[in-house]
């Protein structure tokens, strides 16, 4: 995999000030092997999911390399766990699957004494990336900008949503996640609504979330961020590289707005911003020159993901597999909402900074989100500011 795939033999130097990639012929990881097995058996998971911890939290130098490391957890003679860190400016969430799909196809084919059965790459990064800087230019640059400073003039650089402390004076990027699920019912209203109306889930469950943010901070004029694999061409499908780009979904929330009206402003700025999804982020910012602040990112401080791809079930011969997330307690941004559908059942995953929040708070944050998509699918055509915050056992309390 290392030798199909440049990105993992890639480093980053700096010449005369400026950053320039530099491809290795060749690379050679190792696999350490870390016996835990002789550990109180209670004990062994929680040890190895921290050390797993600390494998994903270890800083990578990127002008050295690698930008990859492994780890192989030994919990029982038969049972072990695989830690694989990368870091992002080589990778992101599809080149994950990519790289299990790969494992899987070339642990079979060896374990079975045969050759590699995977075709050789048609391209690789660095080819996209060429391709990127000669075609976004000219007039192609100018559309892309035109549409980010006129759809994002006049943002307010921060979004004050309600703490528990103050905000510090810098990042420490320092966080923590919550999870919760929505009943198989009420996914399946989401479902029905989405088909009537004709929306995407994305669309729906962000309408949602926007008007939360909205709630909680009285503003009308409310942006999120979210990430967009950009792959459109199927070429790039089968690369492993940093393809994800990120938009920035600006909506208003002002007026009488009905909740059915907000999903349609929504679902409109979305379609735009995916037709000026290939502006990448970064030149967003050196285009509008947002004041800039050590306390918060620029732009959005809030981002919402829906992960919408199926899960492929992992089967190598002779083993069984599962997925283990790990708590690597960090968080780029104050609150980033995930969304995904488990067993029919849509779950949710809060990623927030503990600087910011406690769990207390994030615990009534997930019982409005709920309570606001309940009440929005009853209530469609209200206003948003008729939809209850509150679901009824709270009202009694409070």
């Amino acid at each position: 995999i290392i030798r199909r795939h440049e990105t993992l033999r890639t480093t980053f130097k700096t010449v005369d000030g400026q950053p320039v990639l530099d491809i290795a012929e060749q690379l050679r990881v190792t696999l350490p092997l870390q016996d835990l097995s002789t550990a109180i058996a209670a004990e062994r998971e929680e040890k190895a999911l921290g050390m797993a911890r600390e494998v994903a939290q270890r800083p990578f130098d990127l002008s050295r390399g690698p930008l990859m490391r492994f780890s192989l957890l030994r919990l029982e003679p038969e049972e072990f766990i695989l830690v694989m860190a990368m870091h992002h400016i080589i990778t992101d969430g599809w080149s994950i699957g990519v790289l299990i799909m790969e494992i899987a196809v070339l642990y079979e084919a060896f374990s079975r004494g045969l050759p590699s059965p995977l075709p050789e790459l048609p391209l690789q990064y660095v080819d996209f990336a060429r391709w990127q800087r000669q075609w976004l230019s000219g007039p192609v640059l100018e559309e892309q900008l035109s549409y980010w400073r006129q759809r994002l003039l006049g943002l307010a650089p921060l979004l004050e949503l309600p703490t528990d402390r103050p905000r510090p004076a810098v990042q420490s990027y320092a966080g923590t996640y919550q999870v919760f699920d929505l009943s198989p019912e009420l996914t399946q209203r989401v479902k029905a609504f989405c088909l009537e109306a004709e929306v995407s889930p994305f669309i729906m469950l962000l309408s949602v979330f926007k008007l939360l943010l909205h709630r909680y901070t009285s503003r009308t004029d409310i942006c999120v961020g979210t990430p967009i694999a950009n792959r459109n061409r199927a070429e790039v499908e089968p690369l492993i590289g940093f393809f994800v780009n990120t938009l920035a979904l600006r909506t208003d929330l002002s007026g009488e707005t009905g909740f059915r009206e907000l999903v349609g402003r929504v679902k409109e700025t979305a379609l735009e911003a995916y037709a000026h999804q290939d502006l990448p982020f970064e030149m967003v910012i050196d285009a509008l020159q947002p004041e800039r602040s050590l306390s918060h990112s620029p732009l959005f401080q809030t981002m919402f993901v829906l992960q919408n791809v199926p899960a492929q079930p992992l089967e190598l011969p002779g083993l069984r597999l599962r997925a283990t997330d790990v708590d690597t307690r960090t968080s780029l941004f104050d609150l980033t909402l995930v969304m995904s559908e488990v067993d029919e059942s849509l779950r949710g995953s809060i990623e927030y900074t503990t600087d910011l929040f406690d769990a207390a708070t994030i615990d009534r944050m997930i019982v409005h989100y709920r309570s606001l998509l309940e009440s929005a699918l009853s209530g469609a055509d209200l206003p948003i500011a008729d939809l209850p915050l509150l679901p009824e056992a709270e009202k009694l309390l409070v």
